[in-house]
């Protein structure tokens, strides 16, 4: 059994190092070139200025192809996924209490990735509160410590990952139109 790695499709002509259009059409030679194969991706006037010729005796490659070039999708992330510090930002502008231990999480993950530093740590009204510096923009984040217990942070785990994926406004569920029934389970 032969174990072949081919490379994938080039993104520039092999000849003469244009970049390929989307669409456009191109030429792909195959060499055995042991212990590997070769592949050569080349453009239609590079393919008839150098190839054309040769192509019609096989001299030197063992598989020939013609195609067009796709030009692969830009990135797109379908769910707008916030960043640790700007879910923080609108968690400390909403002070909602329900997410006090999130915004505490959070805070100690950027504290983790450098991105916050303590500069002081106080005790008001009988609680622990850290105040957090962002060093590049100079705000201060004052963060309560919610005094978590080990059998409730896989549930802020959670509630973090889901704010950091949905945001905290996350999408309506899908209305039921009122003249349809429900089906019942």
């Amino acid at each position: 059994m032969n174990d072949w790695n081919i490379q994938s499709r080039a993104s520039v002509c092999a000849a003469c190092g244009r970049p390929f259009a989307d669409r456009q059409p191109l030429h792909t030679l195959l060499f055995d070139e042991p212990p590997t194969l070769r592949r050569l991706d080349v453009c239609q006037n590079c393919w008839q200025d150098q190839f054309s010729d040769g192509a019609r005796q096989r001299k030197g490659f063992v598989s020939y192809w013609q195609g067009l070039f796709e030009a692969p999708p830009p990135p797109a992330d379908p769910i707008q996924r916030e960043t640790a510090e700007t879910l923080l930002r609108k968690l400390i502008e909403q002070n909602d209490p329900r997410h006090a231990p999130a915004g505490y999480i959070l805070a100690v993950m950027l504290e983790r990735k450098r991105v916050l530093k303590v500069k002081e740590q106080i005790v008001h009204d009988g609680r622990r509160v850290f105040i957090y510096e962002q060093p590049k923009t100079g705000d201060i984040f004052t963060i309560t410590d919610p005094e978590l217990r080990l059998d409730q942070l896989e549930a802020v785990q959670r509630d973090v990952a889901a704010l950091l994926e949905q945001g905290l406004n996350p999408p309506a569920p899908a209305a039921v139109p009122e003249n349809q029934p429900i089906a019942p389970s």
